[in-house]
């Protein structure tokens, strides 16, 4: 196997936190490729991909991928483009990230756009997958069929489910409701090849199990996904401060402490690593931005699971006999 190349200077934790996450990776067997700076302190026995910049968090995704040629996410996508690393890990820049690997690794033949492939928590039972999660503000309607296949193919390998179902992103389950774009969106899903397309889920069917799949644009499917980030990070919030406010309080609390603990878990983003942009030539995974050691951690097993499995080979068989 390949290493995974990790861009040891993304996100808001670097290099600490995600030098803790790759060497976590590597006690557990998976082989890790660091990118980054000449000298980086930390990288102890794990190889070192050199690169002299860093597209920060405020630059212009574009820009910096083009103006900065010797980052470290540039790095990172070309490494895995010469077949020195299997795969790219980043919890830097999303738009950078997203245009390094599309500007380096190239589109799968066939997919018109990539996709961003986030998970999104259902309680007791496994997570839907939210497409496309910011890749594409505006979108045409073929780019949602082919979201929603892509999106098929992933949701067999990451969560083991042999038919996932697809529904669309609209304002009613009724075929006729949404906007120009979903209505022409309902009908190419419905005769689409590869999926099960189940119709239309609303906002509150995002956390339930209407659809393994459910498709959207870009920019419908951000600002869904930070509502839910922030919807959840508030309840949590308010649920400690509530334990804390009285000692009879506190002591419920404790009781209740080893029923919430797997909840927090299986809500929380460092569960499951980051999302994968679907439909470029190679394996790249987007972490959060304040990912930690744990999301590091599950970043590149999710990466080294996704390389096995065969994922970008499975897209690249379906689109060629599309």
């Amino acid at each position: 196997m390949l290493p995974v190349a990790v861009d040891a200077m993304g996100g808001d934790r670097a290099p600490g936190d995600i030098l803790a996450g790759a060497h976590a990776a590597a006690a557990v067997g998976i082989p890790v490729v660091l990118v980054g700076p000449h000298g980086l302190e930390g990288c102890g026995d794990l190889p070192l991909i050199e690169a002299s910049e860093v597209i920060e968090m405020h630059d212009d995704a574009a820009q910096g991928v083009r103006r900065k040629k010797d980052s470290t996410l540039v790095r990172a996508a070309e490494a895995v483009r010469d077949g020195k690393a299997s795969a790219m890990v980043s919890a830097g820049n999303t738009g950078a990230t997203m245009a390094s690997a599309l500007l380096r690794m190239g589109r799968v033949r066939g997919v018109s756009r990539p996709a961003i492939a986030t998970p999104i928590p259902v309680p007791g039972e496994r997570p839907n997958l939210l497409l496309d999660a910011g890749a594409n503000a505006e979108v045409q309607t073929e780019w949602l069929v082919q979201f929603a296949q892509m999106g098929a193919i992933y949701a067999r390998h990451r969560f083991g489910i042999a038919q996932p179902t697809v529904g669309l992103l609209s304002i009613g389950e009724e075929p006729g409701k949404g906007d120009t774009l979903r209505k022409e969106a309902f009908e190419l899903l419905e005769s689409a090849g590869g999926i099960e397309f189940v119709g239309n889920v609303e906002g509150r069917d995002l956390m339930r199990k209407t659809a393994d799949v459910i498709v959207t644009d870009g920019f419908t499917g951000n600002v869904a996904l930070k509502t839910l980030e922030g919807g959840l990070k508030t309840l949590f919030t308010a649920l400690l401060s509530a334990f804390a406010s009285s000692p009879e309080y506190k002591q419920a609390a404790d009781a209740l402490l080893p029923a919430l603990l797997p909840l927090h878990a299986q809500m929380s983003p460092d569960t499951y690593g980051g999302a994968v942009l679907l439909g470029v030539d190679g394996i790249c995974i987007i972490s959060h931005g304040s990912s930690g050691e744990t999301a590091m951690l599950n970043a590149i097993k999710l990466a080294d699971e996704m390389v096995r499995a065969g994922l970008v080979a499975e897209i690249t068989a379906a689109f060629a006999t599309r």
